[in-house]
């Protein structure tokens, strides 16, 4: 059988069972009581970052802060979690086409929203604006989920996927902060909204739990391909719009330190 022709049975292999999962869900999770307490914990860790993170352009002494090392720190990270991380762990020989499905799932999610925003058959994007920030919102789902799954198949591959999240997830609540005060929303209004998006994080942890373990590779696949997009095409690009050697200093200070995060583990 060819490469391809695998690649394509194991695509829609993983359209099958997602959709069966969605139409019949299993009446008890793929988890016991206590890991899946642990799992909401992590999910949790990974909410609370985003709080976290977008409370501290309120603080004084970060009032004038650039959020573009932490953008590129984040970027470093998460691009090195998918393929130290993820990829090796999900029998990619197997499911080498659900990354790139994953991948162009969230251009999807991003783009599709910046077309719904604008007025005429196209327009310009410049900055980041409220539609980056649905844009990047919109994963918390997989990102719970991925947690989720990553800690079932081996806990501290859940872990270092965990840490992947919490790393992109500081900046991102920055700078959500950021476009919601320039566009004049009180701190109530901010922190709601930050909320909301963090909620989305243990709920994906809970669906995580309902995934079969018959796809638990392909659905690494999948949230590696995501990973790859947050990191390239959001975060790396935001974090390169004022570029210096700086940036480029702290985007491969986070491939490094997931890297060493990889290289310390038991095996």
């Amino acid at each position: 059988m060819s490469r391809f022709n695998s690649g394509k049975i194991a695509a829609c292999q993983f359209v099958y069972y997602l959709v069966d999962y969605l139409l019949i869900m299993p009446a008890q999770p793929y988890a016991d009581g206590g890991v899946f307490v642990l799992l909401i914990l992590l999910a949790c860790l990974a909410a609370s970052a985003d709080i976290i993170g977008g409370l501290i352009p309120f603080q004084p002494r970060f009032k004038n802060m650039s959020t573009r090392y932490a953008l590129a720190f984040a970027s470093g990270t998460v691009i090195s979690a998918a393929f130290f991380e993820l990829l090796p762990a999900a029998d990619i020989q197997q499911n080498w086409a659900v990354p790139g499905i994953g991948f162009f799932a969230m251009y999807l999610i991003d783009k599709g929203l910046a077309l719904h925003k604008c007025a005429e058959s196209e327009c310009e994007i410049t900055g980041v604006t409220w539609v980056t920030i649905l844009g990047m919102t919109s994963d918390n789902i997989l990102d719970g989920a991925g947690i989720a799954v990553a800690y079932i198949m081996e806990p501290t591959l859940g872990i270092a996927v965990t840490l992947a999240v919490i790393a992109h997830e500081l900046p991102q609540g920055m700078t959500t902060t950021l476009i919601m005060k320039a566009q004049g929303y009180r701190m109530s209004s901010i922190v709601a909204m930050l909320s909301l998006a963090g909620i989305m994080y243990p709920l994906g942890a809970v669906i995580g739990t309902f995934i079969p373990p018959a796809i638990h590779h392909a659905a690494l696949a999948f949230v590696a391909g995501v990973f790859i997009y947050t990191g390239a095409a959001a975060l790396m690009t935001e974090a390169h719009r004022h570029f210096n050697k700086s940036v480029i200093f702290f985007l491969l200070l986070g491939a490094v330190a997931t890297l060493c995060l990889k290289l310390i583990e038991p095996h």
